[in-house]
């Protein structure tokens, strides 16, 4: 099939737009790399040092041997459901490594804090940043320098993106990436949203909801609704930094240890000393990261994506905007229904084809690059597979199917769910904001109203409970950006919201902030910039102004006389404090980081 020739114009004005800062990138990345044991060039007390807490064999080989030594970076804790199966990965890891004639130690560990224990909470607004204190920590567990190849372990919201990011700065090295797969469904989706619903508007009992939140987060495994982490697995398979097909597979099963195994092979295969090596640098160039932008759209998934496909671009020498999203979803068909987007979570998506006919799909259409280089070695086309275990507990793959298994949650491309991606970019007036369309129902895409203006979730809360959002407004929450206070996701809004639409107002919000990758229903411009602290006209609006937020044409407008708009002081952002909890720590991220539009990152990569 040929290429769609908008995904071939985005992706040539991309290369023009990187030809410098990725050639400078793949300069740097050339520069580092080596044909022979990393570590027989260091110092013979640096060696001894890094192998003194191994095994006798495992000290024999990095000693004596020649073999490849696999660097394992894990964001393994115990606390968060997504990454609690890490905690076996490594000992599958050596086993396999010395197996395949090679080592494997633990490099270093990241931070992983989770945005379902955090939100609504004042440790929220570390999340984001934790990304690039991921970034930061990888870098750190890789500066030894005695290493051939990297396996990452993570999952969740800023920890993909921040693992990305890291590998990246070492971006001679192979890579390859293992999730440990959603836990079983739950409590559907759509069931526990409405308990949320119900308890906001104050017709169920905290009892009531806790146990309806227990029963759809109930064991070890990812959330199982499609947000920024589930979205995350999507992009490490759709970039070919995953085996065929293991994204969605359940943790604490064979199949599950089998593909453990099965990657360190692999990327002893693929280490520096292989003749198959394959450089991290040089899987994710400027046609990885389209054919990511096209899964994002063809799967309606996490708007966060829209910060972190542009930092993790970044790293790697290659620039894109909000423009290249915006451009690339008017060509790409929603496939998927998985909730918020549907009722259906990630374990029924696998089931009715997952990625391999997903990735199908998108090739047959002419809409993905399928000549990219992977971790598997194949190109996409290798892609086209889903894994199963062999009689001998090994894995194996076979052709994915070629028909979906349920098209009320997966369908072709020649029968999508509506013609165009899932995520909208808006822009006018009050400046530029992302939206996300596909969970929002077609009547909701525009919302013209007065607004109601807020400075955080909390006082839009006390509102809905005291009784005073009546009528069609624009909920306005401002300062909320990276500068403000680190960009928080704004998990409170949506029950209230939610319970306000129902009830048949017409409501939208506009928010300089962010929502979890998990929301949908109301329409809402969120992440715009410029923020309300760098003086964004979101900071001049006052309660009263219509505000026309337009999903169908892609505007953000405040429908009043500009001249007398413009010459409105910015809102101040009122008393806030930013001790506790850490924040201080973080004062000098807020100082430094870039707007939403390129990435909300400290990192400044050109």
């Amino acid at each position: 099939m040929t290429l769609n020739t908008r995904i071939e114009q985005v992706t040539e004005r991309i290369v023009a737009r990187s030809r410098d800062s990725r050639r400078r990138y793949l300069e740097m990345i050339a520069a580092a790399a080596v044909t022979r044991p990393r570590r027989s060039t260091l110092g013979c007390a640096n060696q001894a040092h890094a192998f003194a807490g191994c095994g006798a064999e495992d000290k024999d080989a990095l000693r004596d041997g020649d073999g490849p030594n696999i660097g394992i970076v894990t964001a393994y804790n115990d606390m968060l459901s997504a990454h609690q199966p890490l905690e076996r990965f490594p000992e599958l890891i050596r086993r396999a490594a010395r197996e395949a004639g090679a080592t494997a130690q633990v490099a270093g560990g990241v931070p992983a804090m989770c945005d379902g224990v955090t939100q609504g909470e004042t440790g929220m607004e570390l999340s984001l940043f934790s990304r690039d204190v991921i970034a930061l920590a990888t870098a750190v567990a890789l500066s030894h320098q005695t290493f051939d190849a990297a396996v990452y372990l993570g999952v969740c919201d800023k920890i993909v993106p921040g693992l990305v990011i890291g590998a990246l700065r070492f971006g001679h090295l192979p890579a390859l990436f293992l999730p440990a797969g959603p836990m079983p469904s739950g409590l559907p989706n759509d069931e526990k949203a409405r308990v949320r619903q119900l308890h906001a508007e104050g017709k169920v009992g905290r009892d009531a909801l806790l146990r309806a939140e227990s029963e759809s987060y109930h064991s070890p495994g990812t959330c199982t609704f499609y947000g920024t982490a589930n979205t995350n697995q999507m992009l490490m398979e759709i970039f070919g930094l995953h085996p065929p097909g293991s994204t969605f597979v359940n943790p604490g099963t064979p199949l599950r240890d089998a593909i453990v195994r099965e990657t360190t092979r692999r990327a002893v295969a693929i280490s520096m000393l292989g003749e198959a090596c394959t450089p991290i640098g040089e899987v994710i160039d400027e046609r990885a990261i389209v054919n990511g932008i096209v899964g994002l759209h063809a799967t309606g998934g996490s708007t966060n994506h829209t910060l972190h496909l542009v930092a993790m671009s970044a790293a790697a020498g290659i620039r894109i905007t909000w423009d290249d999203f915006a451009d690339i979803a008017e060509v790409v068909p929603l496939l998927c229904r998985i909730y918020p987007n549907g009722k259906a979570d990630v374990n029924h998506f696998h089931a009715a084809g997952g990625m391999g006919f997903l990735i199908g799909e998108l090739l047959d259409a002419g809409l993905l690059h399928r000549d990219v280089r992977t971790v598997w070695g194949t190109g996409l086309e290798g892609y086209r597979a889903e894994p199963f275990l062999a009689e001998d507990g090994t894995v194996a793959w076979r052709p994915a199917r070629r028909e979906s298994g349920d098209d009320r949650v997966l369908r072709g491309a020649d029968a999508p769910f509506q013609p165009t991606g899932g995520l909208k970019v808006l822009s006018g007036s009050l400046g530029r904001a992302v939206m996300k369309t596909s969970a929002i129902p077609d009547d909701r895409h525009v919302v013209e109203a007065a607004a109601r203006v807020f400075e955080s979730q909390e006082e839009v809360q006390r509102a809905f409970r005291a009784g005073e959002l009546t009528g069609d407004f624009v909920a306005v929450v401002r300062h909320q950006g990276p500068r403000a206070n680190g960009m928080p996701e704004l998990h409170k809004l949506m029950p209230p919201l939610s319970a306000l639409q129902d009830r048949g107002q017409r409501v939208a919000l506009v928010t300089d902030g962010r929502l979890s990758g998990a929301s949908g229903k109301v329409p809402a411009a969120i992440h715009v910039t410029p923020e309300a602290l760098d003086g964004g006209p979101i900071a001049r609006l006052r309660d009263g102004d219509v505000v026309r937020v337009d999903g169908a044409t892609g505007r953000l407008d405040v429908l009043v006389d500009l001249a007398e708009f413009e010459r409105c002081a910015p809102a101040s952002p009122g008393y806030r404090s930013d001790l506790g909890v850490g924040r201080e720590l973080f004062a000098p991220f807020r100082g430094t980081v870039s707007t939403a539009d390129t990435g909300a990152t400290i990192f400044p990569f050109g």
